[in-house]
């Protein structure tokens, strides 16, 4: 029951306050988040690809309310572009951009939104990297779609995140299981109403595999965003039976969250990327990786509790 309230709680303002203000909060989302800047995610970035792991990186920021913050945004992930290539990274590290980033929930947004990420797609081409487009809540995947089309004409490569709680989303699998499409599977992470989304945690389990199942059997890549040792499995099982090759789809976890797995998997041979955020706007993606799981919850109470 917590993780509605933990949801709700993540777009408030006051409990932003509150949450920011306790001494304990900073070093718990550290463990989360790579740093407020970029000088200090690239050495993140660097240190996971040593290790045999790949990255996407999320400049955090959404829901903007002003077309100034728009732009900086996009100029965040052209730096970031300069820096991944600077540093011979972008062989390792892609990029993951929420459209809101980028005034998609501004008048006239979602033409705001294609100008804003459009140079961003360009510099990531050229420095050799690509660019993922994170979903969010059901009223904005009409619109992520459609720019994901159209950035698809020029950069075929772009790819897009899909949610299994959602209704729709065994259609849009479908939709995009063809062949170059790149597709990361996850379960959802906003609050949802019932009209649109799956609610029972078990119709979200059976969804996501339905979704995988497409995915899998279709001639794109498929990406797995999930912790969830179920989905590992039934991914692999999927893989063999249906003659994929490691190369030919990637698994994707959070960076903090089961590491040593993520470690596993790419001593095994698998492509494992690392979702890396940064940045200061950091509290609405805190507030949604406590939702997700008890344990991150726990660990937070623990750590509040100790600083007590």
């Amino acid at each position: 029951m917590l993780g509605p309230v933990l949801l709700a709680a993540s777009r408030s303002a006051a409990i932003r306050r509150i949450v920011s203000a306790a001494p304990v909060t900073r070093p718990t989302v550290d463990r989360f988040v790579a740093g407020e800047r970029l000088a200090e995610a690239v050495p993140v970035v660097r240190a996971l690809a040593d290790r045999g792991l790949e990255v996407t990186l999320d400049h955090l920021g959404e829901d903007i309310t002003d077309p100034a913050e728009a732009l900086r945004n996009r100029d965040a992930y052209l730096a970031l572009t300069e820096a991944l290539a600077a540093e011979d990274l972008a062989g390792r590290a892609e990029m993951s951009v929420k459209l809101s980033a980028f005034g998609q929930a501004l008048p006239g947004g979602h033409d705001l939104a294609l100008a804003h990420v459009t140079p961003v797609v360009e510099a990531a081409d050229a420095a050799g990297t690509t660019v993922t487009l994170d979903m969010e809540d059901h009223t904005t995947v009409d619109s992520t779609l459609a720019i994901l089309a159209e950035l698809r004409r020029r950069f075929p490569k772009t790819g897009a995140v899909l949610q299994s709680y959602l209704f729709r989303t065994e259609d849009d699998c479908r939709a995009l299981a063809g062949e170059g499409s790149r597709v990361r599977l996850v379960k959802g992470a906003y609050k949802e109403p019932a009209s649109v989304a799956y609610q029972d945690k078990r119709e979200v389990d059976l969804a996501y595999v339905r979704c995988l199942k497409i995915l899998m059997a279709g001639e794109g890549y498929p990406m797995i965003g999930s912790h969830d040792p179920r989905m590992v499995a039934i991914t692999q099982e999927l893989a063999r039976r249906l003659g994929r090759k490691l190369d030919e789809y990637e698994f994707q976890m959070l960076y903090g969250i089961r590491p040593a797995e993520q470690e596993r998997l790419a001593a095994e041979g698998h492509r494992m990327r690392v979702y890396v955020p940064y940045g200061t706007d950091w509290y609405g993606y805190f507030m949604r990786r406590l939702a997700e799981r008890p344990a991150n919850l726990a660990f937070f109470l623990r750590s509040l509790a100790g600083r007590s």
